[in-house]
């Protein structure tokens, strides 16, 4: 048996292979942020489809820190029962599933919310949305509603929780030196940038307990002219969530607005095996030094070259995403002996269905471009 497809166990989580469905934004919840039917059937689809481990769009944990429109939440006690829908689907499935939890800090969706934007420090002019600098006190209310997010998701059901501190959203807006300009103690080193990701795991862990499963996504670089997170930056922000206990890292990379062609969906096709996984460099200066579970995500597109990264040891764990919504049982597929490689694109085409509130979904699989 292939190492892809063991049974292997975090904390108190068994999964029946290697391969996750990384988050994305589906588009597909109620305006409220609940979840709706069409989203919680695709999210069974991917168990049904042979997925290790399903991660969820991210779910905001304050109204001020929505990114999106049609976003799934987790910011009120209202928001359990569809979530609870959600999990008992996948668990019917027999899949298992976390949530992903996050802020959106600038790049809140200030039209809808009714909020005022906020960040570690004030917007960039021309370069990022306007924000307001928060303050510590606003620092701690926001540690707290991770806390409180991570509570509704354990009673919810959901196997796992997983902080998104990576593409630009607030967290990884106070890890980057680009966005984050402050002077005080969460400001200057990384350690001091690192500082409200650690108070927020911490936070968490004291709300969920020991065994519970808490797993974090990281950039492995901002790619971002000016100075973002660097590589070395990542390795110090993954040293001391290791030493805080942290049970797996998932690293990627970009920012969604200003990162370019090394954004964090990239609009290239891999022709060639060498051209899949992004972020393999950064991930063998990660397994060469840390020993917390890695989860790669980041143009995957061959069963090939997934299985290469985990026998090698780049990678504990394969994320897919895009390759996920062209194909549901892409990974049941490849575990059949049907090896083909996913038919994806990554040409973004999926974002256009997105943005005209009909959910993420392969529109060349349905022949709509």
């Amino acid at each position: 048996m292939p190492k892809l497809f063991e049974k292997t166990v975090i904390k108190s989580m068994e999964l029946g292979n290697r391969f996750v469905r990384s988050a994305t934004w589906e588009g597909m919840a109620e305006t409220d942020g609940s979840c709706t039917q069409k989203l919680i059937d695709v999210t069974a689809d991917l168990a049904k489809g042979g997925v290790g481990l399903i991660i969820t769009g991210h779910a905001y944990v304050k109204l001020e820190g929505k990114a999106g429109p049609w976003q799934i939440s987790v910011h009120s006690d209202e928001m359990i029962p569809s979530l609870k829908r959600m999990t008992s689907a996948v668990h019917e499935a027999g899949g298992k599933i976390a949530l992903q939890i996050s802020h959106a800090g600038c790049y809140a969706f200030v039209p809808e919310t009714n909020t005022e934007a906020v960040g570690p420090s004030p917007g960039i002019p021309d370069t990022t949305p306007p924000c307001r600098e928060l303050t510590k006190e606003e620092i701690s209310d926001i540690c707290a509603a991770f806390g409180k997010a991570a509570a509704r998701a354990k009673s919810a059901g959901f196997d796992a929780i997983q902080i998104h501190a990576a593409h630009g959203y607030l967290l990884s807006q106070f890890l980057s030196p680009f966005f984050n300009r402050r002077t005080d103690n969460y400001g200057g080193s990384v350690e001091n940038r690192s500082r409200i990701v650690l108070e927020v795991f911490r936070t968490i862990r004291q709300t969920v307990g020991k065994e519970y499963p808490i797993l974090i996504k990281l950039n492995s670089q901002d790619f971002v002219q000016g100075g973002g997170l660097s590589v070395d930056d990542m390795l110090t922000v993954s040293s001391l969530l290791e030493k805080e206990g942290i049970d797996a890292i998932e690293m990627s990379g970009g920012t969604i607005y200003l990162s370019g062609e090394y954004s964090a969906m990239r609009n290239t096709v891999a022709t060639e095996p060498n051209q899949e996984l992004y972020y393999r460099d950064a991930a063998a200066r990660f397994k060469k030094t840390l020993s917390t579970p890695l989860m790669l995500v980041g143009g995957a597109r061959s069963l090939e070259v997934a299985e290469q990264a985990v026998a090698e040891g780049l990678a504990d764990y394969v994320s897919l995403c895009r390759p996920l919504m062209r194909e549901p049982g892409l990974i049941g597929r490849w575990r059949s002996g049907d090896t083909r490689k996913s038919a994806c694109l990554s040409e973004n085409a999926c974002l256009g269905a997105l943005m005209k509130g009909k959910g993420l979904q392969c529109v060349i699989k349905k022949g709509e471009l």
